[in-house]
């Protein structure tokens, strides 16, 4: 694992939905499909790894959050996320509801 991965796993937490609302607001949430490992796509992104971040853009696999994404979200502000901070993003997975 590099530094950059080391680094940005201590960064890698669980959060619930109210906690990210302060960042949803300054348009700073990314969503990144299950798919997709949290400290992958940010190390790509804080690497500037342009062609992995388009190309997951392109596949839909990293996306803002929809209106409806978040109106569900915020119906429901204990809604758990796996979140991952690379500034001045926060990139979040949705946690699967038990």
């Amino acid at each position: 694992m590099s530094d950059l991965k080391d680094a940005l796993k201590e960064n890698l937490d669980e959060a619930e939905w109210d906690w990210l609302i302060p960042h949803a607001q300054r348009d700073a949430i990314i969503v990144v499909a299950d798919g997709l490992d949290l400290l992958d796509v940010g190390e790509a992104i804080a690497s500037d790894n342009m062609p992995s971040v388009q190309n997951w853009i392109d596949e839909q696999l990293l996306a803002k959050p929809t209106p409806e994404q978040l109106g569900e979200w915020n119906s429901d502000r204990t809604k758990r996320f796996n979140a991952l901070i690379v500034e001045p993003y926060v990139l979040v997975q949705e946690k699967a509801t038990v």
